[in-house]
């Protein structure tokens, strides 16, 4: 018997095949961004709600999966070895207190959650891009996953915070005992030089939508 939780995990999972959060897929098949919301799922009295056939019709459309496609990702045996659930917030989010500790490591409420290729860093997480500014290599809606424990290369892309809550996502060009230097991913954005005690925390970012 199909379920309503069944339906919602295969929006999850079509969002997720796309690099996309549930807001982003419904913002890229021109609905309202909360129209797969947790709290859109339930009605007032606590009642379970249906997605519409609508809705479902137009995400479909907007990432070219076939109706065969969705109803395959309802089960759950095709997944479960293969993904994990991560913690996503919107890129702006990221800057405000309460989102995470001294390491860099997700914490709090306030997050989403959306699956992913498993990956082997437990901590990692996703910031959803919201705008330009990091166009052309991160376009609006796509998520970035960052891995805080992964190791740092030149020319890795990377997400960085500094102690007075400015969240960037950069290039990474030099990194020394003293200082960062970092690349702009927009043409028009600055680079930018960081000493190591402005540095709060700093995670390469490991996979993103295309």
């Amino acid at each position: 018997m199909l379920k309503h939780g069944d339906v919602w995990r295969a929006i999850d999972r079509l969002a997720a095949k796309y690099g996309l959060s549930a807001s982003g897929l419904a913002r890229r098949a021109g609905l309202d961004p909360t129209t797969f919301n947790k709290s859109k799922r339930v009605t007032k009295d606590g009642k379970q709600r249906w997605p519409s056939t609508e809705s479902v019709a137009k995400v479909l459309e907007a990432t070219g999966a076939s109706l065969a496609e969705f109803v395959g990702l309802i089960g759950d045996d095709n997944v479960a070895a293969a993904t994990q659930r991560i913690p996503v917030i919107g890129y702006g989010q990221a800057g405000t207190q309460g989102f995470f500790d001294d390491a860099g490591f997700p914490t709090g409420s306030g997050w989403d959650e959306v699956l992913f290729p498993r990956l082997h860093d437990p901590h990692a997480y996703g910031l959803e891009i919201s705008g330009d500014a990091m166009a052309p290599v991160y376009r609006d809606g796509e998520v970035v996953v960052v891995s805080p424990e992964a190791s740092l290369r030149r020319g890795d892309r990377v997400v960085v915070k500094t102690r007075n809550g400015e969240v960037m996502a950069k290039q990474l060009l030099r990194h020394s005992a003293r200082r960062l230097e970092l690349a702009s991913l927009n043409p028009a954005g600055p680079d930018r030089v960081l000493e190591t005690e402005e540095i709060a925390w700093i995670g390469r970012i490991v996979w993103v939508s295309q």
